[in-house]
């Protein structure tokens, strides 16, 4: 299996697979572009790797500065935040369409903090992203922990708040464009991470409005952990490549 490693931007790319459908993979909080690797998660699709269906480009979080940063308050982080959508928008999306050939969609997705990159990014910018796959998401920033007056900055990251709001022209676009997945368990820190509550409550805004989001709850046997992600990868991954 090819496997490129590269810097661009400051941050670290890892490129897994030689051709196929190109996903951009949101690490958990905090994370590295190794993480999936060192954790099962490339081992756990090499099969569709190797034959060509899809290639995995995981990069690095910026979290440490921005949303898991509790001691500065919620609009700074959502500020701060842009810096990263910045790297990926103007770094990290070029160089994947250059890997590519050219300029072709890219769907993402994550697992924890990554889920909620995964369908930020999709949410925001369909036209780049028309796919987003969520594992473990919570999608609410105001709940982790979050402090301060909150202004345009954290509202337009937070897909809890403008979702609901969604309306127009807009809203039609993205129901024709946009595609969720949003997958959880019921075991054990899915509840105390919130992802559970928050992955369930997403899911029935983004319907509400109209929007393509497929809802999968797994069993209360499924923890909020990497084994749980490498079977929902699995299983999920090859409907999309």
């Amino acid at each position: 299996m090819r496997r490129d490693q590269y810097e661009v931007g400051g941050g670290t790319v890892i490129a897994y697979g030689h051709y196929g459908r190109p996903f951009l993979v949101f690490p958990s909080e905090q994370g590295r572009a190794w993480d999936f690797e060192a954790n099962g998660m490339i081992d756990g699709v090499r099969g569709l790797l190797e034959d060509g269906r899809v290639k995995l480009y995981c990069v690095d979080s910026l979290d440490a500065d921005s949303w898991s940063n509790k001691s500065i308050p919620l609009e700074e982080r959502a500020h701060r935040h842009g810096v990263y959508e910045s790297w990926i928008l103007g770094d990290v999306l070029p160089s994947i369409h250059a890997d590519c050939g050219g300029p072709t969609e890219v769907a993402t997705l994550g697992c924890s903090l990554g889920a909620f990159h995964a369908v930020l990014f999709g949410l925001r910018r369909a036209d780049l992203f028309p796919l987003a796959v969520g594992m473990s998401g919570n999608y609410d920033p105001a709940t982790w922990h979050g402090w301060g007056d909150r202004g345009e900055a954290a509202y337009f990251t937070n897909p809890t708040d403008f979702v609901p709001n969604l309306h127009g022209d807009h809203l039609d676009w993205l129901r024709d464009r946009l595609s969720l997945l949003l997958v959880v368990g019921q075991g054990q820190w899915e509840d105390t991470t919130g992802s559970l509550s928050s992955t369930r409550h997403f899911a029935q805004l983004a319907q509400s409005k109209g929007l393509r989001c497929e809802l999968d709850v797994w069993g209360h046997d499924v923890p909020h952990d990497w084994p749980s992600w490498r079977a929902q990868l699995a299983h999920h991954l090859p409907r999309f490549c």
